[in-house]
């Protein structure tokens, strides 16, 4: 299964009072991450109909260590975990390797997302163009654990 990988660089304005990036923040990270995937690398890949339109139905984050602003950028895995016929999961891991393979990980979190025809106003199928580009990166193995 493979991962796409994005380097988000982090802004001294993303810090709260605490001195840690703000949780509204790493939303922004999660969207940066889903952007480049969906519509930058789906383009290139001959899937461009995201960038057509999509909605967010909802979001899942599972915030495990604070994250605090240096030059270097964080890197954020993402994935797909589930595609229905009009509407899949995209999974996150904003983390960090170090030089000797340890990771932290700072955000676990999901994402279901909706593609959306713009000019009817309402929800569409994901074609298979979309969906071949999306089994690319599946994996059943969702990030953050549902909450019941």
């Amino acid at each position: 299964m493979a991962r796409h990988i994005y380097a988000c660089p982090l802004r001294w304005s993303d810090m709260d009072a605490f001195g840690h990036v703000n949780n509204v923040v790493f939303l922004r990270y999660l969207e940066e991450a889903r952007i480049d995937f969906m519509f930058t690398q789906a383009a290139e890949a001959g899937a461009g109909e995201f960038a057509g339109g999509s909605v967010v139905a909802r979001h899942e984050i599972e915030y495990k260590k604070p994250l605090v602003h240096r030059p270097a950028p964080v890197t954020i895995e993402t994935w797909v975990t589930k595609i229905g016929g009009a509407s899949l999961t995209v999974s996150y891991e904003i983390k960090d390797t170090a030089a000797d393979g340890t990771e932290t990980v700072y955000v676990k979190a999901s994402t279901v997302v909706v593609p959306y025809d713009l000019a009817e106003g309402r929800p569409r199928r994901i074609s298979p163009v979309e969906r071949e580009f999306l089994s690319r990166f599946m994996d059943a193995v969702p990030a953050a654990v549902a909450v019941a």
